[in-house]
């Protein structure tokens, strides 16, 4: 007779099915509500957003909004502080301030334009370019990821959907300009 607590861990996980992308059902969908059941897919999506921002963390010790932002500018070097918010889809301010910190960290550096002298160009240093090489190609998180492969149709009616969402909660829209890592 084996008991579940004698049987090795490495047995115990092989026993389980694999992990699918199969929609999220819950264990009796009668016994909960149509309300509960997205409150969970939420709850899945929120919690795989926070799980990727700390692996990148930890594997870059560099945040993810940041990340994008070097990864961004080894793209397209020499680019513009507004040119970087309208690639990552922030406000100028936070791409602003995401720009201060990798100058304090030296990771970037800025250029000004000869005849321009308000205009700054910014470019990797050294420093960002070895973290961007602990992470495979272009740094894009697992949210906007998995919504670019998505139909165009399928996200009309996400979108749709959320705008239901938010006029339900009562709330403005102005954090649609934060990135997710500075949120969670």
């Amino acid at each position: 007779m084996t008991s579940s607590s004698s049987t090795p861990r490495s047995a115990r996980l092989a026993r389980r099915p694999p992990v699918s992308n199969a929609r999220c059902q819950p264990l009796a969908a009668d016994a909960i509500g149509p309300d509960i059941q997205a409150l969970r897919r939420f709850r899945v999506i929120f919690n795989a957003v926070r799980s990727h921002f700390q692996q990148v963390e930890k594997l870059t010790g560099t945040g993810a909004a940041q990340l994008r932002a070097l990864s961004i500018l080894r793209e397209r070097p020499g680019i513009r502080l507004s040119e970087l918010a309208q690639a990552m889809d922030v406000h100028q301010s936070t791409a602003s301030n995401l720009v201060k910190t990798l100058l304090e960290r030296e990771l970037i550096s800025t250029t000004q334009n000869g005849s321009d002298r308000r205009v700054r160009h910014l470019h990797l240093q050294t420093a960002g370019i070895k973290i961007l090489q602990r992470m495979r190609g272009p740094y894009i998180g697992v949210l906007p990821k998995a919504l670019s492969t998505l139909p165009p149709r399928t996200l009309q009616r996400l979108n749709g959907d959320l705008d239901e969402l938010i006029a339900a909660m009562h709330i403005d829209d102005t954090a649609a300009l934060t990135p997710l890592a500075e949120q969670l």
